[in-house]
């Protein structure tokens, strides 16, 4: 029995959340083509017949410009602290920049065990991709290399096997059954975000956020949302012409959610604005950004 904790860093839309929930099988963390869709540090577990693997997965590394983008450092600070292995995430499209290479070092400095994960590999070439790749050859605080394609699940074995490599403890932290730290409540509204930045794309900032105001459990879920937006601009293109934006959002949530739960889901979608939430402490913290949580 081999466990340990494992942090997973990189720059935005590198795929790291997709690499996890390709690892784990299950959908831990949401995905968009917007930098910055995770915000949280989320925990995912890892079970098979030798090993539990604990996985944190963080929000991409960024310049912080607002109290909400203070969280997501801090919680990528947090992350890596005290854990066993650091994934560090690069996408294998693009070329790995001098920016790259500084912001590796930065963010693995003390780290001990640190694996370069080459993601996208299905998108590029061998020709393309080996020159990029021999740029990281000397760097000291990097153990391995391991080129992967989360979205195709390609090599995902051979980076798990690299990962147990570098495991020592011997202690089950959470039951077989549980896949994720966080509750219900909070998967759902990662769900309900997920499908706006999808279906809205460039036509809205990223400044939406997702607060649950009801969630009653049962054979059918009731549960009632407000989607909370930056400007009162934003709202018209939230809700769309006769409602039409809104109800899709809506549509496509409770698809997933009834999938979550097993359960018929009732679901309610309010639109909402809190002029710049994102600078206002006060605001950050109540929708579940708080600092000290982390």
């Amino acid at each position: 029995m081999k466990s340990g904790f494992v942090a997973i860093l990189g720059m935005p839309n590198v795929g790291k959340s997709t690499l996890l929930n390709c690892i784990l099988k299950e959908k831990v963390s949401i995905v968009s083509p917007k930098p910055q869709t995770t915000r949280n540090k989320i925990l995912g577990i890892y079970n098979d017949e030798d090993s539990q693997i604990v996985f944190i997965d963080t929000p991409g590394i960024h310049n912080s410009h607002n109290k909400l983008d203070e969280y997501m450092d801090k919680a990528i600070i947090t992350a890596k602290e005290d854990v066993d292995v650091l994934l560090f995430v690069i996408d294998g499209k693009k070329k790995i920049t001098d920016n790259i290479i500084d912001t590796l070092n930065k963010y693995t400095k003390n780290i001990k065990n640190i694996i370069l994960v080459v993601n996208k590999i299905d998108d590029t070439t061998y020709e393309k991709l080996y020159p990029e790749l021999a740029k990281c050859n000397n760097l000291e605080n990097v153990k391995d290399i391991v080129p992967v394609s989360a979205l195709k699940g390609k090599n995902i074995t051979e980076l798990l096997k690299v990962i147990k490599g570098y495991l020592s403890d011997d202690v089950k932290y959470f039951d077989d059954d549980i896949y994720t730290d966080k509750p219900l409540k909070f998967l759902v509204s990662e769900i309900i975000r997920e499908k706006a930045l999808w279906l809205l794309q460039d036509e809205l900032p990223h400044g939406i956020a997702i607060e649950i105001v009801r969630f009653s459990e049962g054979d059918l879920y009731e549960i009632d949302a407000d989607i909370i937006l930056e400007k009162p601009s934003h709202k018209l293109i939230v809700i769309g012409k006769n409602g039409s934006m809104l109800k899709n959002i809506g549509i496509k949530s409770r698809i997933d959610i009834e999938k979550l739960v097993g359960h018929k889901v009732m679901l309610k979608l309010f639109v909402k604005v809190r002029e710049d939430w994102r600078v206002n402490s006060n605001t950050v913290k109540s929708l579940g950004y708080n600092p000290n949580d982390l």
